[in-house]
C-alpha cells in the first residue's frame, strides 16, 4: 500500500458525506473550493452549506471617519460582495442540481466556520488556500490552518495556485 486510501460509497444510502460546508470570501481560493464543494455533493447526493462570514476584524480596524452613514463603509461593501457570492453559489447549485443553503455571518472567520460545523453536523469542511508570504503567515497564521487544527470533522483543503 502507498499510504493513499480511496474511500468509495458501498451504494445507494451509504453516502459518504451527507453536509459538506464550505465557506466563501468571493475570491479565487473560496471558488475553486466551492467548485469541488459542488462536485463532491452532487457525487453524494449531499447538502452544500455555503457561508460566507464578514470579518469583524477588518471592519472594525477602520475608523469610519471618512464615511458619511453606514451604507457607505467597509462593513457594507463586504457585505454586498458576500450577498454577490453566496447568490452565485446558490445558482451554480441548482444548475448541479446541488441543495445549498446559503449563511451569512458576522465574526471571526475560524469562529464561525466551527460553530456552523458542529451546528449543522457537517461531515465535511472544505477550505480554499493560496500561497502568501512568509512574513504574512508568520504574523497573522491562516483562517485555513486554524479550520485544519481546530475542526471536529475531516477538513479538505482546496490549494489554489495565483
Amino acid at each position: 500500500m502507498n499510504g493513499v486510501e480511496t474511500l468509495r460509497s458501498s451504494g445507494e444510502g451509504d453516502a459518504m458525506y451527507d453536509e459538506i460546508l464550505a465557506a466563501t470570501a468571493g475570491d479565487g481560493a473560496s471558488t475553486d473550493a466551492v467548485a469541488h464543494v459542488l462536485d463532491l455533493a452532487a457525487h453524494h447526493d449531499a447538502r452544500h452549506y455555503a457561508l460566507h462570514i464578514v470579518d469583524s476584524d477588518v471592519y472594525q480596524a477602520c475608523s469610519g471617519d471618512e464615511f458619511v452613514d453606514d451604507h457607505e463603509g467597509p462593513e457594507h461593501g463586504l457585505e454586498e460582495w458576500g450577498h454577490e457570492a453566496l447568490e452565485s453559489i446558490g445558482e451554480a447549485g441548482a444548475d448541479r442540481n446541488v441543495d445549498v443553503v446559503r449563511a451569512f455571518e458576522h465574526g471571526v472567520p475560524e469562529g464561525c466556520i466551527l460553530a456552523s460545523a458542529a451546528d449543522h453536523d457537517i461531515d465535511l469542511v472544505v477550505v480554499g488556500t493560496r500561497r502568501w508570504p512568509d512574513e504574512y503567515r508568520n504574523l497573522l497564521g491562516s483562517t485555513t490552518e486554524r479550520v485544519t487544527r481546530l475542526a471536529d470533522c475531516p477538513v479538505l483543503v482546496v490549494k489554489t495556485v495565483a
